[in-house]
C-alpha cells in the first residue's frame, strides 16, 4: 500500500523561472538514468522479491524514496516553467510556442504539458521500461543499481554544475547527497551477497558445463600490451577460483563459416 504526504522530501523551489533549464532538468526525470528509471527498477525488484525478507524491505524503502524523488524534480520544472516562455525574445515573436522554441525551452512544456514536467528525457524522447532490470537474480540486480545510481549521480553533479539557481542547487545538492548513499547502499549489498553466493552470476550454474579452458583469460584483441598491466590479466581472480591468464596472441578456435544457399523462396544471391 502506497499513501502520498503532501509535503515534498525536500524543497524544490527555484528562485526564478528558467524555462530553458527546465529542458535540461527533464533528463534526470523521464532520461535512461532518470529518476523514473530507478523507481520502476527497484519497485519492480522489490515486489517481484523472493530472497530473504530485508532485501525486500530495504528495496521498496530506496524504492518509494524515489517516487518521491520523480515529484521534487516534477514540481521544480513546473515552477521553472512559471512565466513561461522568456520574455527576452524579439517583439515579432509573439506566439508562445514560438518564443519558446527562439528561447531554447521545449514546446511541448507549452502546448502539450501547460507548463508542467513530461515522462520524457531532456530531447523530449519518451520514458521506456526497457530502461529497467529487474531480473529475479539480486546480485544481478544490484549491480545494475549500482551502476544506475553512479550515472544518475554523475549526470545531477553535471546539472549542478549547469545553473547558478540558489534554489536549483539546493535541491540537486540533496539529491546528490541521496545518491552518495545509494551507492554505499548497493555495494555494501552486493559485498553481503557476494560472501555467501560467489562474485559470479549466476552462482548456482555447475561451473563444469562451461568451457573452463578460457573461464580466466584475458584476451588480447587490439594492438599492444598495455592491457597485460592491468589486474584483470595476472594474479589471483576475483571469485578466488584461479588465477587470471594473459593470452598474447589469441588464436581462433571455430570453423571457417560455411552456409548452405538458402531456399528459393527467400530469393537471395544464387551460388
Amino acid at each position: 500500500m502506497f499513501y502520498h504526504v503532501k509535503e515534498l522530501q525536500y524543497n524544490a523551489k527555484p528562485s526564478q523561472p528558467d524555462p530553458v533549464y527546465a529542458k535540461k532538468l527533464q533528463e534526470i526525470l523521464g532520461g535512461q538514468y532518470g529518476e523514473m528509471s530507478v523507481m520502476m527498477q527497484y519497485l519492480f525488484q522489490g515486489w517481484n522479491c523472493r530472497a530473504e525478507g530485508k532485501y525486500r524491505d530495504m528495496i521498496l524503502d530506496i524504492a518509494t524514496e524515489e517516487i518521491a524523488h520523480v515529484e521534487m524534480i516534477a514540481t521544480m520544472i513546473a515552477q521553472l516553467l512559471d512565466g513561461a516562455p522568456a520574455h527576452d525574445q524579439e517583439q515579432g515573436a509573439k506566439d508562445p510556442a514560438v518564443e519558446a522554441v527562439l528561447g531554447g525551452m521545449n514546446p511541448q512544456q507549452a502546448i502539450v504539458s501547460g507548463l508542467g514536467a513530461q515522462p520524457n528525457d531532456s530531447i523530449g524522447y519518451p520514458w521506456t521500461a526497457r530502461y529497467t532490470i529487474a531480473s529475479g537474480n539480486l546480485l544481478a540486480d544490484f549491480r545494475a543499481n549500482l551502476n544506475a545510481e553512479s550515472q544518475g549521480r554523475l549526470q545531477v553533479c553535471r546539472l549542478y554544475e549547469m545553473t547558478t539557481d540558489p534554489g536549483v542547487r539546493d535541491m540537486l545538492s540533496f539529491l546528490i547527497a541521496r545518491d552518495t548513499m545509494h551507492q554505499n547502499q548497493w555495494m555494501a549489498a552486493i559485498e553481503e551477497l557476494e560472501e555467501t553466493q560467489g562474485a559470479v552470476v549466476p552462482s548456482t550454474f555447475n561451473q563444469k558445463y562451461e568451457k573452463q579452458e578460457v573461464s580466466y583469460s584475458f584476451m588480447n584483441f587490439s594492438e599492444g600490451e598495455d592491457s597485460s598491466t592491468g589486474k584483470w590479466a595476472y594474479g589471483p581472480t576475483l571469485d578466488g577460483q584461479a588465477n587470471f591468464e594473459y593470452v598474447q596472441n589469441p588464436k581462433a578456435m571455430g570453423q571457417k563459416p560455411d552456409l548452405q544457399p538458402g531456399p528459393r523462396y527467400i530469393h537471395g544471391t544464387s551460388p
